[in-house]
């Protein structure tokens, strides 16, 4: 390998990059988690959470990374044999279904276009067709960071309700919450999994699950072994103490600072910067594609992310060899392809602690890779995103 110097970028869409105040929060001895000091930073956690999550609404959390909250959503609120239905959208979907099987459950697919999102009209005639109401619960990613495509949870939950149907709707947030406009309450969500590692702005390390009243009414039924993870046990200490064992305490801190910096900048703000960075990595892959050898993975523009965004390359050089350049020639690195998206998509991260220099200087490592490798591609993808944002 040769030596990179500089500074690295890391372009992946998770995790992200750990802004200095943050990581100033993280770094401290083990402490006494019982203390009145902890008790409180517990507290302002919990709460700030609420906010970023458009809640009024427990959450809980766990030291894990977001498979660990996948898993909590699941053991807590269903016994095996219970039906769920997970709207296919990409990798992580696919991941989501395979976990609900390993419990014991039946989990149905209900199939779907990679590349357009989940289509609402059909999850509602899916769901009118379950007269029977067997189908216990629903579930969806909200940003589907294997295709960069973001679905329409309002729009989903519209869906539900013209079904008449009383599931419970579940959604991964792990690659949109503190990037993109979420609202748990209402759009009528009832338990959502979060993770600290990307809009958040910290290490893996923290899982999280906001639940509702409906949902915590499901897991005093529910049947599913659990302990670490049961939100039961959780309910019946302090907010401060609800953690299993010992309390990962310095992430919590962290985790504190990280609200404090998203409201700072206020959580619209946040919003619209992610939409305006992301726009300008659009406006950079679209002048790419015109060469005809690389393209946005996601057809449906109006679902494509502001947290990451997936570049198909159709020529003759795999994915993985490009963004492998990418890192060894330029210090940048790049997220790549998932499942059956292997060695054909990368993955540009555009989420966090981010702004336009860090942008322009990770597509200008992209222009400069497709050169090195003589990639068939459109001129000007750097001046696009350049011209872009730097009108005000």
């Amino acid at each position: 390998m040769p030596i990179a110097r500089g500074r690295q970028f890391l372009a992946i869409p998770g995790p992200t990059n750990v802004p200095q105040r943050i990581l100033r929060a993280l770094d401290r001895s083990p402490m006494d988690f019982t203390t009145p000091e902890f008790a409180e930073v517990a507290k302002e956690v919990q709460f700030g959470l609420r906010r970023i999550y458009k809640t009024e609404h427990d959450i809980f959390i766990w030291a894990s990374t977001g498979h660990g909250a996948w898993e909590a959503a699941i053991a807590n609120f269903y016994s095996p044999g219970d039906k769920v239905l997970i709207c296919e959208t990409g990798a992580f979907s696919e991941w989501w279904k395979e976990m609900a099987g390993l419990f014991g459950l039946d989990a149905e697919y209900l199939q779907g276009d990679w590349r357009m999102g989940i289509d609402p009209d059909q999850l509602e005639e899916r769901l009118k067709a379950d007269k029977a109401h067997e189908i216990q619960g629903i579930g969806v990613v909200h940003n589907e960071t294997s295709t960069g495509l973001t679905n329409d949870v309002a729009a989903i939950r519209k869906a539900i309700d013209a079904a008449g149907h009383p599931a419970l709707l579940m959604v991964d947030t792990i690659s949109s919450l503190g990037s993109m406009d979420f609202r748990m309450d209402e759009w009528g969500c009832d338990v959502v999994v979060g993770g600290s590692q990307k809009g958040l702005m910290q290490h893996a390390g923290l899982g999280m699950l906001g639940v509702s009243p409906k949902a915590i009414h499901r897991a005093e039924k529910a049947t599913t072994p659990r302990r670490y993870w049961d939100v039961r046990r959780s309910m019946q200490a302090p907010i401060h103490m609800r953690n299993p064992g010992t309390a990962p305490a310095h992430f919590f801190y962290g985790l504190k600072e990280a609200i404090d910096f998203l409201e700072e900048e206020t959580l619209d703000g946040v919003f619209a910067r992610h939409a305006r960075l992301a726009e300008g990595v659009r406006q950079a892959v679209a002048a790419w594609a015109k060469g005809g050898a690389i393209d946005f993975y996601v057809k449906n523009p109006a679902r494509r992310s502001n947290s990451v965004t997936a570049v198909e390359m159709t020529g003759p050089v795999n994915s993985d060899t490009f963004r492998f350049a990418c890192r060894d020639d330029f210090n940048v690195l790049l997220g790549g392809g998932l499942l059956q998206l292997g060695g054909k998509v990368f993955r540009i991260g555009h989420l966090g602690d981010l702004n336009e220099p860090m942008v322009w200087g990770t597509l200008a490592a992209i222009e400069a890779t497709l050169q090195r490798l003589i990639i068939p591609h459109g001129p000007g993808g750097v001046d696009a995103a350049i011209k872009f944002l730097a009108a005000r």
